[in-house]
């Protein structure tokens, strides 16, 4: 028998569902363990230590931003494609479209922060002059309140797809 006469063996496997599970859930703790790292322990902590009101904090906040965005954008892309080869597999699974649409939240967060949010604060941040004083513009609280909404909604959702996976486990069809 030839492998075209059985073409869903390889594609609905419970070895394929397993891993796309596993990449997922494991993502999305490294994920989301990240980003509350990052939130609420690397940024609280160069707000006490004083480097914000230092000149050269907006360059490194960029720095630093820009990397973990794109870190984020991968985890986002592995999460999305993890979710959609998952809801290929299991046709019949209930919640298909919701993890869908938590997943494609979870991707389209950090394309928001990487090419809208982080370039626009860095640019509102960044002192281009050596002689004036560093002034943090009124539009950047704005800035701010998007960013930690942004927030709340990425662990949020993340936090919703990992229960749900975490709690589901699909046969094979």
């Amino acid at each position: 028998m030839s492998i075209a006469a059985k073409p869903n063996t390889f594609v609905s496997s419970p070895l394929n569902l397993s891993t796309a599970r596993t990449a997922i859930v494991v993502t999305l703790i490294a994920w989301i363990s990240a980003s509350a790292l990052m939130d609420f322990v690397i940024m609280p902590g160069l707000y006490v230590s004083g480097m914000m009101s230092n000149s050269g904090f907006a360059a490194a906040g960029d720095m630093i931003f820009s990397m973990f965005n794109r870190v984020e954008l991968a985890a986002g892309a592995l999460v999305l494609t993890g979710t959609l080869l998952w809801w290929a597999l299991t046709p019949g699974f209930p919640g298909r479209q919701s993890a869908i649409a938590l997943a494609s939240v979870l991707f389209v967060i950090p394309f928001i922060y990487t090419y809208g949010l982080t370039p626009q604060m860095s640019g509102l941040g960044i002192q281009l002059s050596l002689f004036e004083t560093a002034v943090v513009p009124e539009s950047m609280d704005h800035l701010h309140y998007v960013y930690w909404s942004f927030e709340v909604l990425k662990l949020a959702a993340g936090g919703v797809l990992l229960s749900w996976l975490w709690n589901n486990q699909p046969q094979a069809v």
